[in-house]
């Protein structure tokens, strides 16, 4: 299976520890997920996105849940440019966000192999939207790192411009600057209840609301990854939050931080798979990070295992996937790519 394949030589590679491993994956990664054709869950979805809103006139575009992502759409149609290249727009914006974070790693090649399994094959080369608005994100971890509260809150609104879930962010602004203490995230919590009846009250929460919530609808697969990421978690609050600390004082905060959220999926996973699946995406990055730095943290006799467990489990949850899921082999079976040129173009 060429998924399969793929990230075990992106193990390989991981393991070979060599200079160039992370830039020429990097480019790989995107060339491989930005120019597939007919490639994806979402492919002909977004198709007919494509051609809707191109005949949609561009002042009622600008009017739309997502006003940067149709107006992306509409200038593209408007200038002639094909739909495949949306994927490579979109595929651009998520590997941009990616790189900026990854930057940030003691081994940043060791955090873009962890992306692969759940989040690069479910983004970049599917929900091309919600991967967009997820590159954006990540830009905005590092600012939350940096303590830059208006370039935060600037990104994730560029962010919810291209997918609206994203919005649930902007939650976090008053932990932006300042410690992360008790008293600060009680405080956070306080002031985040207005906010959130506030995205409940909007047209995207209450569509969200209506497809997703006791109608039956599922997403296959969200069950095991909302279960990986409050693993991760708890694994995290429980056992590695003071050795983080000490390690990464910087970027504990954003750790810490995306840890107390995955455990928010719990109670959200019971009312929607869908929804809890989506927003979960959104923690991925954070997860990578938390694996890829075991390799740097003291964790006694079990050290090997534990750090090779992350890729571990997580190969063991592709290779299931790959074989096991009739949607996989729909989807994403057989990979073609119209790198060299269109199909009958």
């Amino acid at each position: 299976m060429i998924y399969v394949a793929c990230y075990i030589g992106m193990m390989l590679l991981r393991l070979s520890r060599a200079r160039v491993g992370y830039g020429l994956l990097l480019a790989a990664l995107f060339l491989f997920s930005a120019f597939r054709h007919q490639v994806g869950c979402d492919w002909f979805g977004y198709a007919v996105q494509y051609e809707f809103y191109g005949a949609v006139p561009f002042s009622q575009v600008m009017t739309t849940r997502e006003p940067i992502w149709t107006a992306i759409i509409a200038a593209q149609v408007q200038l002639g440019i094909p739909y495949p290249w949306l994927n490579v727009l979109s595929s651009a914006l998520f590997f941009a966000g990616v790189h900026r974070l990854a930057l940030r790693q003691p081994d940043a090649l060791g955090f873009l192999v962890l992306l692969f399994p759940v989040l690069i094959l479910n983004m970049p080369m599917s929900g091309i939207r919600q991967g967009a608005a997820i590159g954006f994100v990540c830009m905005a971890f590092v600012e939350l790192v940096d303590r830059r509260l208006l370039r935060f809150v600037g990104l994730i609104v560029l962010a919810a411009g291209i997918h609206s879930s994203a919005a649930v962010f902007l939650l976090l602004a008053p932990l932006v600057q300042g410690g992360l203490t008790r008293g600060r995230i009680a405080l956070s919590a306080l002031l985040a209840i207005p906010g959130v009846l506030g995205l409940m009250a909007t047209d995207a929460a209450a569509t969200a609301t209506s497809r997703y919530v006791n109608t039956g609808v599922d997403a296959a697969g969200a069950v095991w990854r909302v279960a990986l990421l409050v693993v991760t978690g708890l694994w995290f609050l429980v056992f590695l939050r003071r050795k983080w600390q000490a390690s990464f004082p910087r970027d504990y905060k954003v750790a810490a931080i995306g840890a107390l959220m995955m455990l928010v999926l719990i109670p959200l996973i019971l009312v929607s798979s869908v929804i809890a699946d989506r927003l979960g995406y959104y923690f991925v990055p954070i997860q990578a990070m938390i694996f890829a730095r075991l390799p740097f943290l003291r964790l006694g006799v079990a050290r090997p295992l534990l750090v090779a467990g992350p890729y571990l489990v997580l190969l063991a949850m592709l290779v299931v996937w790959t074989l096991l899921s009739t949607h996989f082999q729909q989807c994403y079976l057989p990979y073609r790519s119209w790198l060299f040129g269109l199909p009958g173009a």
